[in-house]
């Protein structure tokens, strides 16, 4: 089994291809077992390296609390120890957070940034009401894949570390190309959210799609070539 020990925790990782290295982060609750057609796919042109965060899949789930800088010096951790230097980036939702606060802790890691329904700010959705929400209402209900499911207690442990993250202040400080992928119905994270994004991030670049939070599901054809082609256009 494909382990690090990073930071005191095993984290699990998946690397299939060769290539120039993307590295994927998954988002909240999510493992690599639910994106093997992810991985099936861009593995074809790239050295693909998929990693199930702390809290989730096959990684340690320590009951304490996460932070996404943290989560972001895990994954700067597992480069190095694979010896990347340099990768391209593509994180989903809460993987976007950890993606820009890579590249803004460790920006030499970081060639290029692909953020897929993502926000750098707090939503209402993280208010007091919804945290009590959470509280009373989700600690029964089941959590991350069928494969890999999540415990109700590291799944609490991301949400709040993604509920509180906000680099907003420092999106101009990002000098690496960024596309910015979005669902224009999303309503976990509404569209505005990436706009104010892409024109705080210089020089980046925004796709809106049809549909919600998981628009690419439906368009993944669409999806995967709308990111091949902006890596393409790197080189």
């Amino acid at each position: 089994m494909p382990y690090l020990k990073v930071n005191d925790i095993n984290l699990y990782y998946q690397r299939s291809g060769a290539g120039e290295p993307l590295v994927f982060l998954n988002g909240l609750s999510s493992d690599i077992s639910e994106w093997q057609g992810l991985s099936l796919s861009l593995s074809r042109k790239y050295d693909f390296i998929a990693i199930d965060n702390r809290g989730a899949g096959r990684s340690d789930k320590p009951d304490a609390p996460y932070t996404i800088e943290m989560m972001a010096n895990d994954v700067a951790r597992v480069m190095d120890s694979l010896g990347v230097k340099n990768a391209n980036i593509l994180g989903l939702s809460m993987g976007g957070r950890i993606a820009v606060a890579l590249a803004l802790s460790r920006p030499e890691l970081v060639k290029s940034l692909v953020l897929v329904s993502t926000r750098m700010q707090r939503t209402k959705r993280h208010g007091w009401i919804h945290r009590l929400w959470l509280n009373l209402t989700s600690r029964n209900k089941a959590r991350g894949s069928k494969q890999y499911p999540q415990p109700y207690y590291a799944f609490k442990r991301q949400w709040e570390a993604s509920g509180s993250y906000n680099a907003t202040a420092r999106l101009h400080e990002l000098r690496v190309p960024t596309l910015i992928l979005h669902g224009k119905d999303d309503p976990l994270i509404p569209i505005k959210l990436a706009n104010e994004m892409h024109e705080s991030i210089e020089d980046s670049k925004l796709i809106i799609f049809n549909g919600g939070h998981l628009f690419f599901v439906g368009q993944f054809r669409e999806f995967i070539e709308t990111i091949t082609d902006f890596l393409g256009s790197l080189n």
